[in-house]
């Protein structure tokens, strides 16, 4: 869990999410455990409104809404320890953004090289040559 002094979420350098932002709820886990799973509320349950957050620039946002939607939602209930579940879907919560965030490097156009052109024309006409060995021979062979 990345946070700073100033309560926030820490997902890169320039977007830091204010706590208050981010809707936690937690739940029963599912599954065997006994009592205690029975009684303790340990599953997390992080929601976070990214149309209306104040953490993204307007090209950030627009971005990360492309890629994930207006609500971003994580579920959590691998630990026992509420916690270390809350702890643990802060940090999917920013990876998620982290990788929607990410900008692409653009191509550079490069032109194919004289020695594999050639090699793409010898295997062409060697197909080509293989496929010519499969016909009947005409009258005149």
């Amino acid at each position: 869990m990345s946070a700073t002094p100033d309560n926030r979420l820490v997902v890169t350098d320039s977007v830091r999410i204010p706590r208050h932002e981010l809707q936690v709820s937690f739940s029963a886990s599912g599954g065997p455990g006994g009592q205690h799973a029975n009684k303790a509320a340990t599953r997390a349950e992080l929601t976070f409104d990214i149309a209306t957050s104040a953490a993204f620039s307007p090209d950030q946002r627009h971005r990360v809404m492309a890629k994930l939607g207006p609500t971003l939602r994580v579920v959590v209930d691998d630990e026992r320890s509420q916690l270390r579940n809350r702890t643990a879907a802060e940090d999917r919560l920013a990876a998620k953004l982290r990788s929607a965030l990410h900008v692409p490097r653009r191509r550079r156009a490069t032109r194919p090289t004289r020695g594999s052109q050639r090699r793409r024309v010898d295997a062409k006409k060697q197909r080509s040559e293989v496929k010519r060995n499969r016909q009947r021979p005409s009258a005149d062979d």
